[in-house]
């Protein structure tokens, strides 16, 4: 799915987000709207990992659908 689509449907999707990213608060989530440069931010952050494992998380997360 691209993240046009992610964006769009993203209400639906903070609860798989919520599963994949546990740590993240709902606000967090929820603040990203769906936003991939804001999710991977948000995801890099709370985990203290490099930029690179983010984006492969978040590109993982969006390759489910």
């Amino acid at each position: 799915m691209n993240w046009d689509r992610i964006e769009g449907n993203w209400k639906q999707m903070t609860g798989a987000a919520k599963a994949q990213w546990g740590d993240l608060t709902d606000d967090e989530i929820t603040e990203t709207r769906g936003n991939r440069e804001k999710l991977v931010g948000k995801v890099q952050e709370r985990y203290g990992i490099e930029k690179d494992e983010a984006e492969r998380q978040v590109d993982e997360f969006a390759s489910k659908y």
